[in-house]
């Protein structure tokens, strides 16, 4: 089997539909909203009351499901890629096969919640940064990029998304996230162990390692989609993030990224409107 497969080449059928992560902030509908009606909102946060709330909640549902595909396929190569023993450590390797055999059910749970919420496979986009995020040639990066960066920010979404079923009154929808949020706090549990034990006396490789998943995290806001602010659609789940190992400086940090982002992307979007007046 090919070691480090590039991301051009997973296996995908003719329902996906995959883009890039520029494409991806290319396009408005993937931007922090500034049309009228959301500037005139108290909170952007995703909530039945929204109008756009059930097209919101299936385009993020399709995006658990994709994510939790890549997810496997990362995990499955971090075993593969990497030499027992020199480059990974057994241990590290056994809890990403752990993680591989929940991701795959995952991908089960999310596909039947899709089916229950009237979406179909392909219905949205596959973004594909998370399985490049899984193609470093350093297992730490790996575990700075997948598990504490991406793997964080299902803590997140599936916060929301529990809160989501919870509001919507639907139990199917708030018992699956909140059995899934308890495996992904045990992913980044896994990823904050191992990138500290590795790294313990490679000061610079963590350096690293966390400078890696500061660029990630900025880059998984999405524009400023999860952020503390009202405006961003997504919160920061800072009790489970603790739980998984997250300091409650590193969730200030990611909170600080994700207002960053959503400054940035308001001022873009200022720009465009004055060159479209001009």
């Amino acid at each position: 089997m090919k070691k480090f497969m590039p991301v051009e080449e997973l296996a995908r059928d003719e329902r996906f539909n995959q883009i890039t992560q520029a494409d991806r902030m290319a396009d408005a509908r993937s931007a922090v909203p500034a049309n009228a009606e959301s500037t005139r909102r108290s909170s952007n946060r995703l909530t039945p009351a929204r109008a756009d709330a059930s097209d919101a909640a299936r385009s993020l549902m399709h995006g658990i499901f994709v994510g939790e595909i890549q997810a496997l396929e990362g995990a499955g190569r971090t075993c593969w890629d990497f030499t027992t023993g020199e480059e990974a450590p057994f241990g590290l390797k056994l809890d990403m096969a752990r993680q591989a055999w929940d991701e795959a059910r995952h991908v089960e749970i999310s596909l039947k919640l899709g089916d229950w919420m009237g979406s179909d496979v392909g219905q949205y986009a596959e973004n594909t940064v998370l399985f490049q995020a899984a193609c470093s040639n350093d297992p730490v990066l790996r575990l700075a990029g997948v598990n504490r960066a991406l793997e964080g920010l299902a803590i997140d979404v599936f916060t929301s998304m529990k809160e989501f079923g919870e509001m919507a009154g639907d139990p199917y929808l708030e018992f699956c996230e909140d059995w899934m949020l308890a495996d992904e706090v045990t992913h980044v549990k896994m990823g904050s162990d191992w990138l500290r034990k590795v790294t313990e006396n490679d000061p610079e490789r963590r350096k690293k390692a966390l400078e890696f998943q500061s660029i990630v995290d900025k880059m998984f806001s999405y524009g400023g989609s999860r952020s503390d602010s009202d405006e961003s659609s997504l919160g920061i789940a800072r009790r489970f993030r603790e739980l998984a190992g997250f300091t409650s400086d590193e969730n200030e940090h990611i909170a600080e990224l994700g207002l960053q982002a959503l400054e940035e992307r308001k001022a873009q979007i200022r720009e465009k409107q004055a060159a479209a007046k001009n």
